[in-house]
Formats: structure tokens, sequence, C-alpha cells
């Protein structure tokens, strides 16, 4: 009878054990995934935070055609990394990537520069702070799930400590805060409508196309506002560097690592990342000299770090 008892346990002590050690190797293989996805994402944003102080150098260069030319060159130097060969795509997944390119980087672009014309740069900064609400909203919805209350809660801390840290109030117009808000939707499709497209093309892949794709949308609409004289003028060679480090780093650079990001978070964790690159503007901002750190501002850091820290563990159960 004990030798009957031994065998029937310990199979089933072996598949237990088994067991376990496949769950501690998915845990630790999530845990892996989560370190490399926030470091991507962070990456991302910083390296876009560093080009705000470079793009007051290329005010006086026609703004459309300035991001034609960045996108031109972000699609080639991909183009390159691919060895010049962009991956196959489907009519449908053409069809989602120039929507893309429409909607999260031509699109957004322009009604950036719209809103900026009639509302202060901060305020435009304020309502598009709120994408981390949108996409723990619209993320679930895209992939036919219940909205976790506790990431979205997360979600507006961490656009609430956002905005504080950029700055509340200013001037504010109905034109000004429709181009905000049509941003703010351009920002969330830049996530949202490319993560489907993540797992046949990859990061790479669909940076590379996304970029090729607006680059003509630009263009066409730089020749038409501004005129052919305006839109293909030539930079002065400080307005040429910049372009130059905003096609290689924003937008080569950055595009791959944000994506890498939405490959391995999920588009409603790496939108609450979003709340970082303000809040880590300002403290280097603080530490250069070059920004006051007042209470309501580090407050608002102190936000943005609890919302991130609860969002993220909420999302990942």
């Amino acid at each position: 009878m004990r030798l009957d008892h031994d065998a029937v346990v310990a199979p089933r002590v072996a598949a237990a054990a088994a067991q376990n050690a496949g769950t501690a190797t998915n845990v630790a293989a999530s845990r892996r995934a989560t370190v490399r996805g926030t470091a991507a994402a962070l990456g991302a944003l910083f390296g876009v935070g560093s080009s705000l102080a470079l793009l007051e150098t290329i005010d006086d260069y026609p703004a459309a055609g300035g991001q034609a030319i960045r996108y031109a060159l972000g699609a080639a130097l991909l183009a390159l990394v691919l060895r010049g060969r962009l991956p196959r795509v489907t009519p449908r997944q053409l069809a989602r990537l120039a929507l893309l390119a429409a909607t999260g980087l031509a699109g957004f672009n322009l009604l950036v520069i719209a809103a900026e014309r009639s509302m202060d740069p901060a305020s435009v900064g304020v309502v598009i702070a709120t994408v981390p609400i949108v996409l723990a909203i619209a993320a679930p919805l895209q992939e036919r799930r219940p909205v976790q209350l506790r990431v979205l809660l997360a979600a507006a801390v961490v656009a609430l400590g956002a905005a504080t840290v950029q700055g509340i109030g200013g001037e504010v117009t109905t034109a000004g805060l429709a181009a905000a808000l049509g941003a703010l939707l351009g920002e969330a499709a830049f996530s949202l409508v490319a993560a489907p497209l993540l797992p046949a093309l990859g990061a790479t892949g669909v940076s590379a196309w996304c970029t090729a794709l607006a680059a003509p949308q630009l263009l066409l609409y730089a020749l038409v506002v501004d005129g052919p004289a305006q839109a293909l003028r030539v930079p002065a060679l400080d307005e040429a560097l910049v372009l130059v480090y905003l096609g290689a780093v924003v937008t080569a650079g950055c595009f791959v690592l944000w994506y890498t990001g939405v490959r391995l978070l999920g588009v409603e964790r790496v939108g609450l990342l979003t709340g970082a690159m303000p809040a880590g503007a300002l403290l280097t901002g603080a530490a250069l000299g070059h920004a006051a750190l007042s209470p309501e501002r580090l407050g608002g850091v102190l936000a943005v770090a609890l919302g991130i820290a609860v969002g993220m563990r909420a999302a990942r159960r």
C-alpha cells in the first residue's frame, strides 16, 4: 500500500513543483519586460524633452515644412537600420499606418501649432497632459475588456500632477482649446493606433512606415498653406543642425524606444509614464538653476510619481 501511495503522490508533487517553477519563470520574465519597457519609454520621453529648448531656435523656420523634413530624415535613417527593407504590410495595415501618420504625427503637430497661436504653450500642455486618462479608458475598450478603476484613478493623479508642474492657468480661447483637444486625441492615437501593428511589424517597422507616410502629408500641407518658396526654404546652418537632431534622435531614436515601451508595457501603463516628462524637465531645470521649484510644483512631481507607481502596479495584475 505504501508503494502505491508513493506512486500516486510523487507525480503530483513533481507536477506542482514544475508548475511553481513555470510561474516563477513567468513572473521573472514579466518583471524584466516591465523594466525594459519602462526604460525604453522613459528614454523616449527624455529625448523628446531634450528637444524643447532647441525648438525655440527654429521659430522662424516654417513649422509644417520643418516637420516634413524631420520625418523624412527619420524615415531615411530607419530605412538604413532596416537595410532598405521595410516590413511588408497588408492593405489593412497600410491603411492603419496612414491613419497613424495623419493623426498621431502630422495632425498632432499641426494642431499644437494651431493651439499655440491663440493660447499660451503651458495651457496647451495642460490639456495634452490628460492623455494618461484617455489611454486608461480607450486602451481597454480597444481590446474589448473592462476599464480598470485603479489605473484610471492613477492616470488622473498623474495628469493632475503633470498639469501642476506645467502651471495651471493662463489664457484659454475657444479656438485654442478646440485645437488642443484635437492634439490630445492625436497624442493618444500615436499609441492606440500603433499598438495592434507592433506584434507583426515591430517597433522599428512601425516607426519607419509612419514617418515615411507623415512626411509627404506635412509637405503637401506646407506647399498649400505656406507656398513653395517658404515650404522648401533652405535652412540656415543652426536650423539645419536642429532639424537633423530632431530627425535622428527625437524621431528615429525616440519613436523606436516609445513603441518598444508600448509593446512591452501595453498602452495603459506606458501612458502613465508621459507625466514623467514635465516632472523630469522641472527637476532638471531646477538643478541647473533655470526653473523655480515651488512647493506646488514639487507636489505635482510627487503626484506624478505616486500615480505612476500605483498605476503600474495595478495594471500589471
